[in-house]
């Protein structure tokens, strides 16, 4: 596959994320200075319990049809089907489960709440298949128009809900429009319809493949929702809405750069199986660029956190400061652990993948249950060291696998930690200005802009080198098409 393939994707998928996200970064901001912490809270609880479902929808097969080389209808058909049956029932199971969660958690009110978003659940199970056949198909400007339409329409219904003071109802609403809107929209604009085929045995086969990433991903998803589960029972709602707005502006970030280096990056490497050299050079490839691009945001979220918070949230939110930056530090980090793993799956070892996820959750629990009675951010230390442990899980197959240890990996990332360094140095030296916080932020972010670029060019790193030839590449290529 060209690079201009892979590059010309990767800003389709940046485009979308991007769009979405400022876009629910928005609603996010304007309902959480209209609803309480407490409310904000109770509403990160039902998500926890969806999102660790919505895994079982997900089964491992949608990977297994992007990673699959010859993929057909029957497939396709297959995986849509048992889906709906899957989907079908677990909304089910929330449906019944409803008022022994909310008594559970001492909130009467969550049940109706928990019934009508969970049905999100049901629409992710239509939608799941679509997506694995862009993907597969490198069609990322199909996600492109279906997120953003989706995302820009819920977001005017949340926000207009929230006004109406209707409390948890504007997020669960929200939810809903924009997965309904998104599916519906995919279902327009991509061609592909299920046929009337069906096959136990390639289900098998596909499944063969996808349940050790199902379990894996089940793992790594009850693990990230456990704290949220934990600390809304062991403290309170106010508490866990506090860890999750800490939470919010590093995920905020990630799931613009990472989610979109991942989705673009095991189709792409699933296409290059065959030869592990090039395998390994999108590896290192996407390990420079992801933490070229993550590292400095990171420093400067974690400098720049006491104006930021401020800024676009209310004063109720400010002790998540200290959350926030140390969520930073593990969130850095995160393209290594994306790269590694999609290797890993895209040349089918997905055995591998999930003994490096039971290895991984048993530490990542051990350090849960050890920090879990201490305080909430004992538990966000906890889930920092458990994250550089992962790091080192993550990266030593690919020693054995592609010949890429993690001593390599960390030498490839060391110019883009030293220079994010230098820049957050740089910029925290305003913060000791006797000024608006607000001024104070608006001269961090260009200086902060200014002093990476120049650590780049002086220090030669060859990412920015890369950014700048793709830029221009794609800058060539529509003058062209213009001519």
């Amino acid at each position: 596959m060209s690079r201009d393939t892979v590059v010309k994707n990767l800003v389709w998928r940046l485009g979308e994320r991007f769009g979405a996200k400022m876009v629910q970064f928005v609603v996010q901001i304007v309902i959480a200075k209209l609803l309480t912490t407490a409310e904000m809270g109770k509403i990160a609880i039902i998500l926890a319990f969806i999102e660790i479902l919505q895994i079982f929808i997900e089964s491992g097969l949608g990977n297994a049809l992007i990673q699959k080389k010859d993929a057909d209808d029957l497939d396709f058909s297959s995986v849509f089907y048992f889906n709906c049956v899957v989907c079908t029932v677990l909304y089910l199971l929330m449906f019944l489960a409803a008022p022994f969660i909310s008594a559970f958690y001492k909130a009467p009110e969550l049940t109706p709440v928990i019934r009508l978003m969970s049905l999100v659940l049901i629409v992710s199970g239509m939608k799941n298949v679509q997506q694995a056949y862009v993907s597969r198909n490198m069609m990322f400007k199909r996600f492109f128009f279906s997120t953003l339409i989706g995302t820009v329409v819920a977001a005017v219904v949340g926000i207009a809900m929230a006004v109406c003071g209707m409390g948890l109802w504007a997020l669960a609403v929200q939810n809903l429009v924009n997965a309904s809107l998104d599916t519906l929209i995919l279902w327009i604009t991509v061609k592909w319809r299920p046929k009337r085929c069906f096959s136990f045995e390639r289900l098998k086969k596909l499944y063969s493949y996808g349940w050790k990433l199902f379990a894996s991903s089940l793992m790594e998803v009850i693990y990230l929702k456990l704290r949220n589960l934990v600390i809304g029972k062991r403290y309170a709602p106010e508490s866990l809405a506090l860890y999750t707005y800490g939470e919010y502006f590093p995920q905020f970030i990630t799931s613009i750069l990472n989610s979109s280096i991942d989705s673009v990056l095991l189709p792409s490497m699933s296409k290059a199986q065959d030869s592990r050299e090039s395998v390994k050079s999108m590896t290192r490839r996407a390990i420079k660029m992801g933490t070229y691009l993550m590292m400095p945001f990171m420093a400067g979220i974690i400098v720049c956190a006491e104006p930021l918070v401020r800024i676009v949230l209310k004063p109720d939110y400010l002790p998540c400061i200290p959350y926030l930056r140390l969520l930073c530090i593990a969130y850095a980090f995160l393209p290594i652990h994306t790269a590694n793993l999609n290797a890993i799956k895209a040349i089918g070892r997905s055995d591998t993948y999930l003994k490096l996820e039971v290895i991984k959750k048993v530490v990542d629990v051990i350090t849960v249950v050890a920090t879990m009675f201490i305080s909430v951010k004992a538990i966000v230390v906890g889930m920092l060291i458990s994250s550089v442990i992962s790091q080192v899980i993550n990266a030593w197959p690919n020693k054995k696998l592609l010949n890429y240890s993690y001593f390599e990996q960390v030498l490839d990332m060391l110019p883009q930690i030293i220079a994010s360094v230098i820049m957050g140095v740089a910029i925290c030296f305003i913060n000791f200005l006797d000024i608006h916080y607000l001024i104070r932020l608006f001269i961090q972010v260009p200086l902060g802009a200014a002093v990476y670029i120049i650590c780049s060019k002086f220090m030669h790193i060859d990412s920015f080198d890369y950014l700048l030839d793709v830029i221009k590449s794609l800058l060539n290529r529509k003058k062209e098409k213009n001519i």
